[in-house]
């Protein structure tokens, strides 16, 4: 059994026996026993033990990202010398992928994996499409990229969610394009075939606490609608199932054009849409894809620091949540890698759009930021405060730093960055501190060497 020694921590009321369910709230000096990678026992104003890890600051649960394309990273700080708009820089991105190899993505993804840790998340859903090599030919290991991410992830110490994806179109009506052939399969039973024989071999080679695989359909656009339907008939129903969604008004025209329904309606034509279901951006939504989406019980995923770098818009999410949806938060093309910076920036789009502050209560913003993507992910994530039986994955948040000093912590969501992140618990292990991971190193030297494999 390990302990942990919290100056003080975010606990929820389910967390301290006898406590009336009153939601988090910050106590003092807390101690947490670890067993098996949870939290065994939490004790109040408590002293610390001989060989406790010490967690100084305020100790909140670690942050889940629901959406991540670890490739995109190359791409930070260089797509905006000049005017553009999403499908501009989706050129870019595909010139990037046009560079990877097995090799390569793993020490890649290994230094922004690191980067996610050191800034306090703890689990990632990772959607994947580049399964083959350059011109579409298979790789001699058919899972050569998949198990490439699974051990950088592994190395980083992260959760994965390996969202393995089908991507079989260049468009409503449009085969593959040269620059997509990595991305697809023969067809959507081919596709099928290989993510079974992924589960399998992810089970076998890795703990299934550390790694999961999930399913993702590219889009509406990447999968036609035959296609839909055999994935609603032959999906296994345990899996996690992404897809991106209404991002773009043109993708809402073509559906319509094609199909007479939104990609929303789509979905629910062919019995797609559950609580498994994460939806990711759903940025250009009607009423009734809004009230689809909620009555399923769906999980919408926001990238709020992508969707404002790419200008795809601001999307409905208080409108989405008060459906009944549940909201999620992802990172996406990582232009910014900060749970704390997402949280925020969720808020302040609802309030250039809507004229009013307090959208997102800071608890509800707190709650997207963990247990709002625990239907996205394939392996467990903590919840919005620290509890008995919940992961022990822990971050602590310096209160008197710059940003912070003065905020009252349960209001972080508006002032803290992962600047302020001082230590990262995973699974009861203390694995960065002070912002160098603790096997890898500083994130940002992984990252300058690794980007020297990409032009």
């Amino acid at each position: 059994m390990t302990g942990f020694w919290c100056e003080s921590a975010v606990v929820g009321s389910d967390g301290v026996p006898g406590e009336a369910d009153g939601g988090p709230a910050v106590l003092e000096s807390v101690r947490l026993d670890v067993r098996d990678g949870r939290i065994a026992a939490l004790t109040p104003g408590a002293e610390a033990q001989p060989g406790d890890h010490i967690l100084k600051g305020v100790v909140f649960p670690a942050a889940a990202n629901a959406h991540s394309h670890a490739f995109h990273r190359i791409l930070r700080g260089r797509t905006h010398d000049g005017r553009g708009d999403f499908w501009v820089w989706r050129e870019q991105m595909y010139r990037s992928a046009a560079e990877l190899t097995p090799q390569t993505y793993e020490k890649l993804a290994s230094a922004v994996f690191a980067e996610m840790v050191v800034a306090g998340f703890s689990s990632v859903a990772e959607f994947h499409y580049v399964h083959n090599q350059q011109g579409g030919a298979p790789y001699a290991e058919p899972h050569a990229m998949e198990l490439a991410l699974a051990r950088a992830a592994m190395t980083a110490g992260i959760r994965l969610t390996l969202l393995d994806t089908l991507y079989l179109a260049g468009g409503i009506g449009s085969p593959l394009s040269p620059e997509q052939a990595r991305f697809g399969d023969a067809n959507v039973q081919s596709w099928l075939e290989r993510l079974a024989s992924l589960r399998k071999e992810i089970a076998q080679s890795f703990p299934a606490e550390m790694v999961g695989v999930g399913a993702a359909l590219h889009s509406v656009r990447g999968v036609p609608d035959k296609d839909l339907a055999v994935v609603a008939a032959h999906l296994p129903e345990d899996m996690p199932l992404h897809i991106h969604l209404s991002e773009q008004p043109a993708e809402n025209e073509a559906c319509q054009t094609a199909y007479g329904v939104t990609p929303t309606g789509l979905l629910e034509r062919h019995g797609l849409l559950s609580g498994r279901l994460s939806a990711v951006h759903s940025t250009h939504l009607t009423p009734g894809d809004i009230a689809m989406l909620g009555n399923a019980g769906a999980t919408v995923v926001m990238c709020p620091s992508t969707e404002a770098d790419l200008a795809d818009g601001i999307g409905p999410a208080r409108t989405l949540s008060d459906a009944g949806a549940a909201i999620a938060l992802g990172t996406d093309q990582h232009a910014v890698i900060d749970p704390w910076v997402e949280m925020r920036m969720l808020e302040h789009g609802e309030r250039l759009g809507s004229g009013q502050r307090g959208r997102f209560s800071p608890q509800e913003l707190l709650h997207a930021a963990t247990n709002g993507a625990v239907r996205s992910m394939a392996t467990p994530i903590a919840a919005s405060a620290l509890a008995v039986g919940a992961v022990c994955d822990l971050m602590a948040v310096d209160p008197d730093s710059t940003r912070t000093a003065g905020s009252k912590p349960l209001q972080f969501a508006f002032s803290a960055t992962a600047s302020d992140v001082t230590d990262v618990v995973i699974a009861g292990r203390l694995v960065a501190s002070k912002g160098v991971h603790l096997r890898l190193g500083t994130p940002g030297t992984l990252l300058t060497d690794a980007l020297k494999e990409f032009s």
